[in-house]
């Protein structure tokens, strides 16, 4: 994917966009450059909602770096909490809801009940 992009870059300069006709710029392009842009552009059609969905994602694990933990806070108050969150937690003492989230056993329901005991 990053030949690609250094190769379509490569093309944009010898041919700006804004004066790109494939027609007259198909003879300067080899035939593997060619499968190679068509393979790309293939795979980004395919997949982007399956990358967009994980940008929004990566972007809201990202805010959650922002939601403290108190260090004494007392797991076992949220009775909401499923039994093996409370014990993963009180084990680990995470500091946000971020590190929260990465321990195995605490799932995204007990996410949610921590976001909403935090008032997020």
């Amino acid at each position: 994917r990053g030949q690609v992009r250094r190769a379509g870059e490569r093309l944009l300069r010898l041919y700006p966009l804004s004066e790109l006709r494939l027609d007259e710029a198909d003879a300067a392009i080899s035939e593997d450059f060619k499968r190679q842009i068509l393979e790309a552009v293939d795979i980004f059609i395919k997949y982007r909602g399956y990358i967009d969905r994980e940008e929004r994602q990566a972007e809201k694990i990202n805010r959650l770096e922002y939601v403290k933990i108190p260090s004494d806070f007392d797991f076992d108050s949220i009775k909401s909490l499923s039994i093996e969150a409370r014990q993963k937690l009180k084990k680990y003492q995470p500091l946000t809801i971020a590190q929260a989230s990465r321990i195995s056993g605490v799932s995204p329901a007990d996410i949610s009940v921590l976001l909403v005991y935090f008032g997020r």
